[in-house]
């Protein structure tokens, strides 16, 4: 089994963590963060070896970074995982310039590394059901569709949000990368993006923890209007905003020539999913309940707008893929050539808005293949 070390223990850890109870493969045996005590209380809560990051990076029993530092960092760390002969996989981005996330996939590729980055939501049964559905025909061939994703932001609840309001945050290249990436696997590569993008208000006030009443600056467009053509002609409209109290838009419709079909919360592995086949007609639903990656084993009541109560949360399994790709010499399903294109999809999206003009997309790359539930077998406990 190869052993994994996991850089920057932050909350999203606990989530890595908690992916060794679904998955057989995913043996974390070593951390690592900026702040070396963060990174021993870590280590005592799961029973593994604390190291500073040029350690853990040195440690030649360690065969893969698992990358969970915040975005700005990530460009860097990956680079230095594969200059230490790692493999790489990483959280959302791969980087928040495409140069940069070109210039890894590169050395990976050069150094025939493998890296693997999030999101791997779309590998989840709700776009594996729907992949299914629109892949043999049941809508025809997906012309038009929306999708959606709007809420009023994370200073509310979060005691440090500035992070998403300046540059390397935002909606795009935060939630961006769960839509993008799903309608890549439903649809195949993008050809162009049109967008526009707002900013609502210019300050914020932090609701909760320590800095609770203080105001903070907001940097960046924190809404954006998306229209994207893909290879395949179909054309896609979204809207991405952190400036919405409520509303009651699906996540993902797709209309096609037979029909329309509702998909899941890209950022979320369950179901249903809906289909329609006539004026007016009814919507037959599809559960993902008796799927491998798609059981409900998330309960809260956060309240969040962005939180459902009840929800499938199987992350990790594109880090399990990648670990098994690597011991069987295959090709990992959340690999550079797709993390590349939907990174050339956020910063196109961006640099749209900002030039108010369409853009080509610079990549493309291969549609996703389908993830079965044999193969999925192999690597869950």
């Amino acid at each position: 089994m190869l052993n994994v070390g996991l850089i920057g223990c932050g909350h999203i850890s606990e989530t890595y963590f908690r992916s060794r109870d679904y998955f057989n493969n995913i043996n974390i045996t070593t951390c690592a963060d900026i702040n070396i005590e963060t990174a021993k209380k870590c280590a005592d809560e799961y029973n593994i070896i604390a190291k500073n990051v040029d350690e853990i990076l040195e440690d030649k029993n360690i065969d893969v970074i698992l990358n969970l530092t915040n975005p700005t960092s990530h460009y860097q760390t990956i680079k230095n995982t594969l200059l230490a002969g790692k493999h790489s996989y990483c959280e959302k981005p791969v980087s928040i310039k495409f140069e940069q996330g070109k210039e890894l996939i590169d050395l990976a590729n050069s150094k025939n590394l493998y890296l693997g980055n999030a999101p791997d939501t779309f590998l989840g049964a709700g776009g594996q059901l729907t992949k299914q559905i629109i892949d043999r025909g049941d809508v025809g061939d997906i012309k038009l569709g929306n999708f959606t994703f709007a809420f009023p932001g994370v200073q509310s609840w979060h005691p440090n949000p500035e992070p998403w309001f300046v540059e390397g945050g935002g909606p795009i290249l935060d939630m961006g990368p769960y839509y993008y990436t799903m309608l890549v696997n439903l649809l195949g590569p993008a050809k162009s993006i049109k967008a526009h993008a707002k900013k609502i208000n210019k300050i914020r006030k932090i609701g909760a923890g320590p800095k609770k009443d203080e105001n903070f600056n907001v940097e960046i467009p924190t809404s954006y209007y998306i229209v994207i053509e893909f290879q395949n002609h179909s054309l896609i409209q979204g809207f991405l905003s952190f400036d919405v109290i409520n509303h009651q838009s699906n996540y993902l419709d797709l209309y096609g020539t037979k029909g329309s079909i509702i998909g899941p919360d890209p950022n979320m592995f369950g179901g249903p999913i809906k289909v329609s086949l006539s004026e007016g007609g009814s919507w037959k639903e599809y559960s993902t309940e008796e799927m491998k990656l798609g059981k409900t084993n998330i309960f809260n009541s956060s309240g969040r707008s962005n939180e459902a109560a009840t929800n499938a949360n199987y992350r990790g399994v594109g880090l399990s893929d990648m670990l098994y790709s690597i011991e069987n010499h295959l090709e990992h399903r959340c690999n550079g050539e797709l993390v590349l294109h939907v990174l050339d999809m956020l910063e196109t999206t961006i640099l749209s808005a900002e030039q108010s003009i369409t853009l080509q997309l610079r990549t493309s790359c291969k549609k996703t293949k389908a993830f079965t539930e044999k193969e999925i077998n192999l690597i869950t406990n």
